[in-house]
């Protein structure tokens, strides 16, 4: 919604995380002297200490906080919710009369500079990545935002025309918003979030990258992926697929044909913001792999390593070995239980050249059982990550590969993915 339609309405931050906080403190900015709600799930003691320093020292603030928070949202027109509050845990809560947005309706609606939104279900942090130095070796003063940056409304009060945005954007992020970005990338669309009802609703979710675009706008989106052709056939913008789009320079560190699909979308969207190739080209060659993607850790007692802890998803894994191909000799896979399936993996795995197989619960054991040619492979169950580095060393000859690409959610034996790979390199470089 527009910033002067708030000017007269009751509104409530729903969540108090970074981007709830970030919400706080652009209305605060806005509108000084205006009571806001502050909910959230979480109480005020569990919150980050500088969140409660913040909020106690606001003397126009209501709070709400702890289970009971949702009894709150009757009382405000306006609620902000955050990305991490799921829509359906609050739908029983609200009126049809009231206004539920969010940190991305508003900056979409209000920045008055040109939104590059990406999203997919993989590769988006490499591909903002990737397109924000395209822009910025090309002299376009580029912002990199959303779930890789900064919240974006920090940059709101200072935007300008001839800025660029470019905005990583989750399902939640897209979740109900109105309004489209200029350009709009799509990679792909897997199923993976189960905290949806159903993965058609996974998919509306990421069809609103698109679904507000005018004739004026352009999507660029993978024709390989059947879910993202669909979506690009119901949209009104300038299609441009990336999928069959010859590359001039095939230098990059980026390995494998998933980051080549990254690469072709970043490309892709040099080239409408006219980007001369020699610097499109420049900037793709000199990108180095973000964490936790396919990283090459280094050599260590011969072996190589690679990370590519943010596989949560077969799909992932597969690219992953594609890429890396017949040197890998030992894998590191499971995690946490989606009810994903897995036999395309275990297909891919028999297939391969790998040896030995170094299995996390739950997921571990699914992923031994779908491989029907287990006498060529050798597997071990292990608890933690030292007991998986420590075999690691022990099953992977030297010149080998051992990699770390779970196909599975962390959750469980690790916070997050990035707590997990950083596990990884630790006991590479201390065992």
């Amino acid at each position: 919604m527009f910033l002067k339609e708030l000017t007269n309405k009751k509104i409530l931050i729903l969540g108090l995380g970074k981007e709830g906080m970030d919400n706080f403190k652009f209305l605060r900015e806005l509108f000084p002297d205006k009571i806001l709600g502050l909910a959230d799930k979480i109480n005020l003691e569990k919150l980050d200490r500088t969140v409660q320093v913040l909020i106690k020292a606001d003397q126009k603030v209501q709070i709400c906080l702890g289970e009971n928070y949702r009894t709150t949202l009757k009382n405000y027109d306006v609620i902000v919710r955050s990305p991490g509050i799921s829509p359906k845990t609050i739908k029983s809560f609200i009126s049809k009369k009231q206004k539920i947005t969010s940190q991305t309706e508003i900056f979409l609606r209000n920045c008055p500079g040109t939104i590059i939104g990406v999203t997919g279900t993989k590769g988006k942090s490499t591909t903002v990545s990737l397109i924000h130095k395209i822009l910025r070796t090309g002299n376009i003063k580029s912002h990199l935002i959303g779930n890789i940056g900064k919240p974006v409304l920090s940059y709101l009060s200072k935007a300008k025309k001839k800025d660029v945005y470019v905005y990583e954007l989750s399902s939640h992020q897209l979740h109900n918003i109105d309004i489209s970005p200029h350009i709009a990338v799509l990679l792909n669309v897997f199923p993976e979030h189960l905290d949806y009802s159903t993965f058609k609703e996974y998919i509306k979710a990421k069809s609103n990258i698109t679904r507000h675009q005018t004739a004026k706008d352009h999507l660029i989106f993978n024709s390989t992926n059947k879910i993202s052709a669909a979506i690009a056939e119901r949209s009104k913008a300038q299609k441009i697929s990336f999928s069959g789009l010859k590359l001039k320079s095939s230098k990059s560190s980026l390995k494998g044909k998933f980051n080549l699909n990254n690469i072709r979308a970043a490309v892709a969207t040099g080239k409408i913001l006219e980007v001369p190739e020699k610097k499109i080209y420049a900037a793709v060659k000199d990108f180095k792999p973000l964490a936790h993607r396919l990283e090459f850790v280094g050599k260590y007692k011969g072996i190589k390593f690679y990370n590519d802890s943010l596989s949560t998803i077969p799909e992932t894994s597969i690219a992953a070995i594609e890429a890396l191909g017949n040197d890998i000799q030992t894998i590191i896979l499971g995690g946490f239980d989606r009810g994903l399936d897995f036999s395309g993996l275990a297909a891919k795995i028999e297939q391969s050249k790998i040896k030995t197989l170094i299995l996390f619960p739950t997921t571990g054991e699914k992923i031994w059982q779908n491989i029907k040619k287990q006498e060529a492979k050798k597997h071990y169950f292990v608890k933690n990550m030292k007991e998986a580095v420590e075999l690691a060393y022990q099953k992977t000859n030297k010149g080998k590969i051992c990699l770390l690409s779970c196909a599975s959610p962390s959750f469980g034996l690790f916070k997050n993915y990035k707590e997990r790979g950083d596990s990884f390199k630790r006991y590479i470089k201390n065992l």
